[in-house]
């Protein structure tokens, strides 16, 4: 990793194409790792369409597969896989400094800004300190994870198994990858077979939102503790977004979709079913029992997904929260957009007006091409590119259906999701030259 971001520099590359580059790099090498015969249980070459959907669904942190993780891949194909969502997660840029640290190598101000665009930090100061930060909490949480977790898989799986299903589902859950190793009780049954256990279920929901809000809020913790007033205004909107898009989602499945289940089972799965969808890809209840209207609200929930610089994808709670804000101003008839006693920069709300724009587009688009390729009902396909655009990993069962067409457009989608919209969009267009000169003012009749 550092050779690459040595080597790029030399050729004048962005930030932006650099972050690309590496993503795609790390895709084709988990790609050619899991196309090995030892990665797989039968000792096979995998085909080249399968390996690249998994390392892309796996670097992208999405969790939609072609192959069953338990049953298909070998324990080194499922520790390929493993590596793949740890380093997606964290970011590859974040790796690669943090070798280039370990290694003694001098870390530049290019090196910096490129890290501060990977994980969208407000500044290029701190940006060494703050990789060894998020490897750090990283790490932490997910061995607190891994032996929260260990005591149901120990009892139900053994010793050593109890320990890898631990790290690998702890790893997952907080990348908000959605890979499980339950398909020994049924291929591609995630968690369903734990839809009523109450405590794995609080914990793999606990780690979820652990990487989904961000290292920048674990920053905010780390240094102002339990202080809210403190806490910069990007923590304040992305936990109370977060709040938010957990509670208002979950009363809605506990009243309209899960009536049928007993009190207990009702609360943790409506819970469950809100904090999962927003790009975790884990579900503990069948999904295809949903109605088109829950089918709907969790489009929308995994479009928006997780929040910046985290391990989760989607356009993010921040994006969501600006827009939502800038309506509330539009109806109230104020100048400035403005939140916790801030007003919010002109910029940031056409940015987050155009990433909307982007995944929407993107999801609508790909699903007309993949329904009417696929002879699909349009919800159901919808559903599918929702969930790949916003690394999500949810489906209705029609993944390993598809078309190498229609996989394709999926892959695309995981990564444009995980890369993040404004990263490919800036990397694939140069930047304008005179940014100081305006043209005259024209008015427009909207709404």
């Amino acid at each position: 990793m550092s050779q690459i971001l040595k080597w790029k520099r030399r050729r004048n590359m962005t930030s932006f194409q650099i972050i690309i580059f590496s993503f795609f790099a790390l895709i084709m090498l988990g790609t050619f790792l899991l196309m090995l015969p030892i990665s797989s249980n039968k000792h096979t070459i995998t085909p080249f369409a399968d390996a690249l959907f998994t390392a892309t669904s796996a670097t992208c942190v999405t969790g939609l597969i072609v192959k069953d993780t338990a049953t298909y891949w070998s324990l080194f194909g499922q520790g390929v896989i493993i590596t793949l969502i740890q380093i997606g997660g964290m970011g590859v840029i974040t790796i690669g400094l943090a070798v280039m640290r370990a290694s003694g190598m001098k870390i530049g101000l290019w090196h910096r800004s490129t890290m501060q665009e990977s994980v969208s930090a407000p500044h290029v100061g701190g940006m060494v300190r703050y990789t060894s930060f998020i490897i750090k909490t990283t790490v932490i949480i997910e061995l607190i994870g891994a032996a929260l977790l260990f005591p149901v898989f120990c009892s139900d799986f053994g010793v050593a198994k109890g320990i890898w299903y631990s790290l690998f589902h702890s790893i997952s859950a907080f990348c908000n990858a959605g890979f499980d190793l339950m398909g020994i009780r049924g291929q591609f049954s995630s968690l369903t077979s734990y839809g009523s256990h109450i405590y794995l279920n609080c914990v793999i929901m606990l780690l979820i939102i652990a990487g989904g809000i961000g290292f920048l809020v674990w920053g905010d913790f780390k240094t102002h503790k339990y202080h809210f007033k403190r806490y910069s205004l990007q923590t304040k909107i992305v936990l109370l977004t977060t709040l938010m898009l957990i509670v208002l989602p979950a009363l809605y499945f506990f009243f309209c979709e899960y009536s049928h289940m007993n009190l207990s089972d009702r609360i943790i799965s409506s819970f469950f079913q809100s904090v999962t969808t927003r790009t975790a890809g884990f579900n503990s209840q069948d999904l295809t029992q949903l109605s088109e209207s829950g089918i709907s609200v969790m489009i929308i929930l995994m479009i928006i997904g997780g929040s910046p610089g985290s391990t989760a994808g989607g356009m993010k709670t921040v994006t969501f929260a600006v827009l939502f804000l800038s309506a509330i101003t539009v109806f109230g008839r104020k100048r400035d957009v403005q939140s916790f006693k801030r007003r919010i920069a002109d910029d940031t709300v056409r940015n987050a007006g155009a990433v909307l724009f982007m995944y929407l587009a993107l999801a609508f688009v790909s699903c007309v091409i993949i329904s009417n390729t696929e002879h699909l009902p349009f919800l159901t396909t919808l559903f599918e590119t929702g969930s790949a655009v916003g690394t999500v990993g949810l489906t209705l069962g029609i993944t390993t259906k598809l078309g190498l067409l229609s996989k394709a457009i999926l892959m695309v989608l995981m990564f444009f999701g995980r890369v993040g919209g404004l990263t490919m969009i800036y990397a694939a267009l140069p930047s304008s030259g005179n940014k100081n000169s305006r043209l005259p003012l024209g008015t427009l009749s909207i709404g």
